[in-house]
């Protein structure tokens, strides 16, 4: 039966009572009955713990400003799946979704994959069939079981290793950066931000093992913050590019965009070309809802510039959701943004480590709001206002759902205050869909 969109996202959605299953056999042997799109397409492969979606953004955009049609495969969306799959500007149509996910569905039968191995699928689908020069895949969790795993990149990228999702990848640095570095494959360039020790000489262990060539950030390629808020980059060929713009806040976009710029570097052997210039304007329009995102909301309007009317409201969303995350979302607090009081709106998935990363940012807070998005996995607002140290416990509120969350603060918040909506992207996408409508 050919389904319409609102079918393909319900069949989907549905999928998620499948629980996590990491694993490529069953991922390779579907794909081969869909003739393998994963063959013969040019991508790159983004994994790491923080930063691979903004290190797929500054790529898609500056790739885009030199001419190339490249596709984006991130996770998760903020309110609509089709926010997973993008080729330059543009989001999958729901036609293009409906359609292929007939396809996925009719070759499946009644087998079981999970929503992620889906989700793959229709990527590699997509970008197959739309011919394009270059996709972008951002792994799931993990790297060496994750469904993305299937491909053979032209470049694979490891952000950074820190805890994250230890139920699945381990409990110690050594055990998870293992798992990041199991999109290395052999001789393939690896361009990696990595800092840790532990997680450094696992990276870089695997590389020596494999025949991967390893360019390291502070190593072999470098990205410094100026005062006037540009940034300089010095490639893997000494190359410098300066004052160069950075659209996106918070001090580690440098690194993220200079990790960009080196993968950038490696494709040129790929016959990649791109110019300084198309450098500087993929750089200046480099977007990603949801990160740091930053506005003022009126009754009338919404603006990105600070408002000075009486009833405009300052908002800053972020999907940190672990303790590096929340760490980078402290340092970004204190450092880049101008308010008089801090009103948090707060939600976490329970199986999170919920008191490592509140200690970051409670501190800072004059007022906190805990509440949950629609979500099975979520934490309850009460047990996340029990996690907070007594003489913290007058700062918070559990409220019901993000929508009475949202009013409070808006209501106790005044013009020269901060609301910052952040702890878990499911939050920042339920309430960016409140404040700002669709992303798509």
């Amino acid at each position: 039966m050919k389904m319409d969109y609102q079918q393909a996202w319900d069949f989907l959605d549905n999928l998620q009572f499948f629980k996590i299953k990491l694993g490529l056999d069953a991922m390779e042997k579907f794909l081969a009955r869909l003739d393998n799109p994963q063959h013969n397409l040019p991508s790159v492969h983004i994994g790491g713990t923080n930063g691979k979606g903004s290190v797929g953004a500054t790529l898609l955009s500056i790739l885009t400003a030199a001419g190339y049609k490249v596709g984006l495969y991130t996770s998760p969306h903020l309110s609509s799946v089709r926010e997973r799959f993008r080729i330059g500007n543009s989001f999958i149509s729901e036609e293009d979704f409906a359609e292929l996910a007939t396809e996925i569905t009719r070759v499946l039968g009644k087998e079981q994959i999970t929503y992620f191995e889906f989700t793959t699928t229709l990527a590699l689908l997509w970008f197959s069939r739309q011919n394009v020069d270059l996709a972008l895949l951002e792994v799931g969790m993990g790297g060496r079981l994750d469904a993305t795993n299937v491909i053979k990149p032209l470049v694979s990228v490891i952000t950074n290793v820190s805890m994250d999702h230890e139920q699945y990848l381990g409990n110690t640095l050594k055990e998870v950066a293992g798992e990041k570095a199991g999109i290395i494959k052999p001789g393939t360039p690896v361009v990696s931000g990595v800092k840790n020790e532990t997680s450094l000489e696992v990276v870089a262990g695997r590389c020596s093992e494999i025949g991967s060539p390893l360019h390291l950030l502070g190593r072999d390629f470098f990205g410094e913050r100026c005062e006037d808020g540009t940034w300089n980059h010095r490639g893997l060929e000494k190359q410098q590019l300066t004052g160069l713009p950075l659209s996106m806040k918070g001090g580690y976009q440098v690194a993220n965009a200079s990790l960009a710029l080196t993968v950038i570097e490696c494709l040129g052997p790929h016959d990649f070309q791109v110019t300084e210039q198309q450098i500087r304007i993929g750089l200046s329009q480099t977007r990603w809802p949801g990160r740091l995102e930053e506005f003022w909301l009126n009754d009338h309007e919404v603006c990105t510039e600070r408002s000075a009317t009486a009833d405009s409201r300052h908002f800053l969303l972020d999907g940190a959701h672990n303790p590096a995350g929340v760490e980078a979302l402290r340092l970004a607090l204190e450092n880049e943004f101008t308010y008089d009081r801090l009103f948090l709106v707060w939600g976490a998935m329970s199986d999170k480590d919920i008191a490592a990363t509140l200690q970051e940012i409670v501190p800072l807070a004059d007022h906190i709001f805990f509440t949950r998005p629609e979500s099975e996995r979520s934490a309850m607002p009460e047990d996340l206002l029990n996690t907070l140290p007594a003489s913290m416990h007058n700062k918070g509120q559990a409220v019901v759902n993000v929508e009475a969350a949202l009013e409070l603060a808006i209501e106790g918040a005044a013009k020269n205050d901060l609301i910052c909506i952040a702890g878990s992207l499911y939050l920042v996408g339920r309430a960016r869909k409140i404040l700002l409508g669709e992303l798509v």
